[in-house]
This record gives C-alpha cells, sequence and structure tokens, in this order.
C-alpha cells in the first residue's frame, strides 16, 4: 500500500484562504456579541464566540505555548471545522491569537480536522492535520472522505501558516470513511505518523506511517487494532515513550474509543478516551500491558492531545458536552478545555495527570479553614458565593462513618448542586449531577485502589469554574470532569456528611484569577 502517498504534496486551492479566514473571525465576532458569560470559563481555555472541540497542534515554540482547536465560527453546534488560537508565556496569562486554518483546499473543503504541530531537526514547526470531505460531497449520509494534510508557518509567532497540501491519501478499499487525526514524532533517525482509522472491515484501527523528510510518507503497518469488535474507530490517537520509577521505557498509546459498549462503571459516555500503556520497537506493532483505562473519569471529557516538551508530558482534553442539551448552546459559546496536565507514570506504574505546576500561579488568595469535624448528616456553608475557586481537600477517612462525604458545589437557592463525594458503599470518589437544574444529570464515578483505600486518607483537589468542575483524586491518580451548569443566583460551597460523620484534615479554599480570554 504505497500508491496513496505521493512524492510531493497535492495542493488544489479552491477558496481564498484570507477570505475565508476574515469570514470566520467575523463569524466568531458575531457570536461573542451576544455571549451570555453565566457559565463561560474564567481559567479555562474557550473560544470568544462559537463551538470548540479538539485541541489541536499543541507545542511549546519559540517561548510561548500554543493552544489550536477545532472551531466552528457560524454557530454554536459542530459545523465545518476550522482552527482556533490562543497563545501564552506562561500557562497562565493567555491571548486570543487569528484563526489559523479554514477550509480553503479540495481535499479540506468540508473541514480542516484535528491533527498536531512538531518541531522539525532545524528547529521549525509543522502542522499536521486532516483534509475532511463528505463523500457524497454535500453531507453526512455518505460517509466521510479524509486525508492527511501538511503546513508549514509564516512565522514564529504562528500567527498565520501556508498550506503545503495533501501528504497521505486515502485508501478507500481498505477504509471505512473515518481515516485522520496525525499525530508526528521521532524515534532515533527516523519520523513516525499514526493516526486513526476504521477499517473496511470497521475495526477500529492505528496507521503507521514512517518518513525520512517529514514530507514524504510511506506505509508500514497496522499499529494497533483494538481488541473489542464494538469499537469502529480510534479518534485523536497518541503515542509517547515515558519512564516507569526504575527507569524503564514504556510506550502509553491513546484514543478515543468510538463504538464500545457500556459495562458497570466503565464507558458510561457516547465515547471514552482512554489509554494503554506497553512497548514498542519501530516498525512493530505495539504490545499492550495493561487493559483499556480511561484518562478521565467524568460526564465530559474527550480527544485529549498530548505533546513532549523539555521532558514534560502536558494534556489538554476538551469538555464534550456529548448529551443533549446543552444549555451553553445558547450562549453564543459552546466548549471549552481542560486544564494542563503533566503525565507521569506513579509509584504502581500506572499513569497520574496533575494540573500542571504553574497552575498554582492563578491561585488570587488562600482561605485556610482549618480541620473540620461533621457529626452524623452534618453540613457547613463554606462560601457564600463562589464561581472560580479550587479547593484543596484531605478526608480523614479512618476516623469519618459517613456513607457519602465532599461538597456541594454551585449549591443554589432553588436546591440544586453539583456533589464530589466520596462513596464508602463503592469505595469511589462520585460526581454526581442528579441535583441540577440545566443539563445532562447522571454521575460518574473514579475507582481507588485498595492501597489508597487502606492508606486511610483521600486528597481531593476540585477545581470549580463558572460551568465547570475538575476533581483530582490523590494527586491526580484519578481525574473527573465534568460540567456542572449553575442555577440563577448566589452559588455556595458546602462541606456535608451523609449518614455518618466526617472528618476532615485540612481545608483550603483558593480563589482563582482569569486567563485573559474573558
Amino acid at each position: 500500500m504505497t500508491d496513496f502517498t505521493p512524492a510531493t504534496p497535492v495542493l488544489i486551492p479552491i477558496r481564498d484562504h484570507a477570505e475565508e479566514l476574515a469570514k470566520a473571525e467575523a463569524g466568531v465576532a458575531a457570536q461573542a456579541a451576544k455571549r451570555n458569560d453565566r457559565w463561560y470559563p474564567k481559567f479555562h481555555i474557550a473560544s470568544n464566540g462559537g463551538w470548540i472541540n479538539d485541541p489541536n497542534g499543541l507545542c511549546y515554540y519559540k517561548g510561548r505555548w500554543h493552544v489550536f482547536y477545532q472551531l466552528h465560527p457560524y454557530g454554536t453546534q459542530w459545523g465545518p471545522m476550522h482552527w482556533g488560537h490562543v497563545s501564552s508565556t506562561d500557562m497562565l496569562n493567555w491571548k486570543r491569537e487569528p484563526i489559523m486554518f479554514a477550509p480553503s483546499l479540495e481535499q479540506e473543503k468540508d473541514g480542516v480536522f484535528s491533527g498536531s504541530a512538531v518541531i522539525d531537526d532545524n528547529g521549525d514547526l509543522k502542522f499536521y492535520y486532516t483534509g475532511h470531505r463528505w463523500a457524497n460531497g454535500h453531507d453526512n449520509t455518505g460517509g466521510d472522505w479524509q486525508v492527511q494534510m501538511l503546513a508549514t508557518p509564516d512565522n514564529d509567532e504562528l500567527t498565520s501558516a501556508t498550506k503545503q497540501g495533501m501528504i497521505i491519501d486515502c485508501p478507500t478499499d481498505k477504509v471505512d470513511h473515518h481515516y485522520r487525526d496525525p499525530k508526528v514524532w521521532k524515534t532515533g533517525d527516523k519520523w513516525y505518523m499514526t493516526f486513526g482509522v476504521s477499517s473496511a472491515e470497521k475495526r477500529g484501527q492505528m496507521w503507521l506511517f514512517s518518513s525520512d523528510d517529514m514530507v514524504r510518507w510511506t506505509y508500514e503497518r497496522v499499529l494497533f487494532e483494538h481488541p473489542d469488535p464494538d469499537v469502529f474507530m480510534l479518534e485523536c490517537p497518541d503515542f509517547f515513550p515515558i519512564k516507569d520509577k526504575d527507569g524503564n521505557e514504556k510506550w502509553v498509546i491513546g484514543f478515543s474509543a468510538m463504538g464500545a459498549k457500556k459495562n458497570g462503571f466503565m464507558n458510561r459516555n457516547v465515547n471514552n478516551a482512554g489509554y494503554m500503556i506497553g512497548t514498542w520497537t519501530p516498525g512493530e506493532a505495539f504490545q499492550p500491558e495493561t487493559e483499556f483505562r480511561l484518562w478521565d473519569c467524568g460526564h465530559n471529557y474527550y480527544a485529549p492531545q498530548s505533546f513532549n516538551t523539555n521532558g514534560r508530558q502536558i494534556v489538554y482534553g476538551w469538555m464534550s458536552p456529548f448529551v443533549d442539551p446543552v444549555p451553553m448552546q445558547d450562549d453564543g459559546w459552546c466548549g471549552q478545555m481542560t486544564l494542563p496536565r503533566e503525565i507521569t507514570l506513579g509509584e504502581d506504574g500506572d499513569v497520574v495527570t496533575a494540573p500542571v505546576k504553574e497552575m498554582e500561579g492563578l491561585r488570587e488568595d488562600t482561605i485556610d479553614l482549618g480541620p473540620v469535624t461533621l457529626d452524623l448528616d452534618g453540613e457547613k456553608v463554606i462560601a457564600d458565593d463562589e464561581r472560580a475557586v479550587e479547593i484543596e481537600l484531605t478526608i480523614d477517612l479512618a476516623h469519618s462513618t459517613a456513607e457519602r462525604c465532599g461538597l456541594k458545589v454551585n449549591a443554589t437557592e432553588d436546591g440544586a448542586y453539583t456533589y464530589v463525594a466520596y462513596d464508602d458503599q463503592i469505595g469511589r470518589v462520585v460526581v454526581d449531577r442528579q441535583a441540577m437544574k440545566y443539563g445532562d444529570k447522571g454521575y460518574r464515578t473514579a475507582p481507588l485502589t485498595d492501597a489508597e483505600l487502606a492508606s486511610g486518607k483521600l486528597d481531593l483537589r476540585v477545581f470549580v469554574d463558572r460551568g465547570s468542575v475538575e476533581v483530582y483524586v490523590n494527586g491526580g491518580h484519578q481525574v473527573l470532569s465534568s460540567y456542572s451548569y449553575a442555577s440563577e443566583g448566589p452559588r455556595a460551597i458546602k462541606l456535608v456528611a451523609e449518614s455518618g460523620s466526617l472528618k476532615v484534615e485540612s481545608l483550603k479554599l483558593h480563589h482563582m484569577k482569569s486567563i485573559g480570554l474573558e
């Protein structure tokens, strides 16, 4: 299979890119002009207006952090994809940059889909992304026609780029429509690319390509096929090496699995983003050593992408709305990124994703509430009205008897709240939205290991932004990211104990600064 990798990029312009970018900027501005900020994030990345999804092109380049993202500038539902862009020198203070890509070539006429950025051996940056067309020319009823594309930036600030064209075509006889989201890296003296594929047999796969010059690519093999025959596509794949506690190199393969069936606490979302840990030898298939595990156990996490800089593996995820109703779609914007997280391997050999240390710089002030004890069915209001806070909470499990205990956030006068709790009956951390007035309800849980339960302590870091909650369990051994659409009026935070007592060793509340995108 080499006839679908042209010797030089294929470039077929059909629209003026500058004109399309100008239209897109006007579209975002029109959405932003009517934006309602009741749930618009203060310290998470979101578009000024319009719909966003997957993070793209993440990189640290020439002294700036860059986050690109899928953007539909003309509405708050998914539509023809563009690339939005924000940048920062410190990951704390962000500024909006011009929209980077709009559909302007034949091979991407219905969308500039997801991809990644990589710095080459000369220190120059390249963008790889998927060009999308509807196979029947006008809608999704005939499936997708997708190919891989290359672009290069015009300046060190990455404020515009030149499209080079198609570098990998789609062998449509071997692919069932889905064929997207390239990830590029270098191992040894060779460059590699993988992306998600739905095979002709409708199996979720990642294909492996190699290149010496990053332009001409050669198909090598299937890097990985998901063992579950229900999984028909692996979106937004990721693949990177990482060292365990003994210094041994492992490889983490990440993907957003489409088609997996719900199973107990697993795969509760429409589609679910996770990873496996294993080994890889260049040119060979990935060998998994673990089962599929979730990157994040919350209601609203999908399409993560990671990048490596200065030895740090940093990941952003998209907080996907997933299930209708999506209240923020009435507000001129839809979708946000998670906080940036750093990926490491813990002592137990599993992945840990904690907020990058830079996030502590968002703390404006700290209220130390000290140790707290609640008696049977106790409740204590720890804040009357908060919309952008980080809460650090250490629960003494060994000396607490409550069946459920934790924090009710976004607690409003109509009785609505989102509950971040430890549930002693199932030994899990829970984010429960059953009492919320707006949006999808339901609950999600994150497991605790036997060792964590035996320790008698539980550390929670809870980030509450205007419309979302992120819960980091025991330093990031598990995470839950969920939207939380607060009702009207003051938004209290309450410490609660159900059917028993609660002993809290320490409780701190940090007010969070704006990252500058409001």
